[in-house]
């Protein structure tokens, strides 16, 4: 089995790919499979934001975490699985012309889609910067704000990336970050399946341990901001798991969007 890195990169790098070729909007990662047999299920209306960039909307996130981020003028804001800027330059009307916004992602094709949309609406505060969030490549105690949405489930090294994002925030600051996490067994059907891994599923943890490393990284006044149901529709666990197996887990499973609050 491929790494599960190589996974993750591979597939968003078909979506950038996919998006540049077409003229409506991609699949999200965090629903349909690259033959678009499954529906979008987790994203969230962007469109209502300032800053908002069709361009840079993919349809790849599971909440609005620039939405709660408390982002305020001259800021320095940090997104940390960027994509293609959509949260960056939603950040950017928040910041203003004399804050600065930069945005990490480790797919190659979502840095160019990025740099090229922020070429044509003319930034020159935001910033974005190939690598992996589990290393990040930028100064300690360099953000006032960390944002992301739906990134760090796909993150083997969870624990790394939050420690991370601890260091790269300046004393005082804080992050909004929108996943997917749960409550119950995921079925080792789903468990098993790479597909499902970079659709932001089988990736995900048990909330409590979830906020177990945010804490254990050192962040204070924890916080869920938003709290969602997900639901994954019939078709797409048919694909994985017996009809007995479907039944247990609509029954048992809780699969949530949350967006979670926390401060350095």
């Amino acid at each position: 089995m491929k790494d599960l890195k190589e996974i993750v990169k591979e597939k968003y790098g078909n979506i950038v790919k996919q998006k540049s070729e077409e003229s409506c909007c991609t699949p999200s990662c965090c629903g349909p499979s690259d033959d678009g047999s499954v529906i979008s299920i987790m994203a969230e209306d962007y469109t209502k934001l300032e800053g908002y960039n069709q361009d840079a909307d993919l349809n790849l996130g599971c909440g609005l975490p620039t939405e709660f981020a408390m982002i305020k003028p001259g800021q320095t804001v940090v997104d940390l699985g960027s994509g293609a800027g959509n949260d960056c330059f939603i950040a950017r009307a928040e910041t203003g012309a004399e804050g600065m916004v930069y945005g990490v992602d480790f797919t190659p094709g979502m840095i160019d889609k990025a740099r090229e949309n922020v070429k044509k609406l003319g930034f020159e505060n935001v910033k974005f910067v190939y690598g992996d969030i589990e290393e990040i490549p930028l100064d300690s105690d360099l953000a006032d704000v960390v944002v992301s949405n739906c990134v760090f489930n796909l993150v083997p090294d969870k624990v790394k990336a939050f420690r991370e994002t601890y260091r790269i925030l300046a004393p005082g600051g804080h992050f909004s970050i929108s996943d997917i996490v749960l409550e119950g067994d995921l079925p080792e059907g789903l468990q098993e399946a790479a597909e499902m891994y970079a659709g932001c599923v089988s990736g995900a943890i048990q909330k409590e341990d979830y906020i177990d490393i945010v804490r254990g990284a050192g962040f204070q006044n924890i916080k869920i901001q938003k709290q969602r149901p997900i639901t994954l529709p019939e078709d797409l666990l048919s694909k994985y798991l017996s009809k007995e197996e479907i039944g247990d887990f609509n029954v048992k499973q809780g699969i949530y969007s949350i967006t979670v609050y926390a401060e350095k």
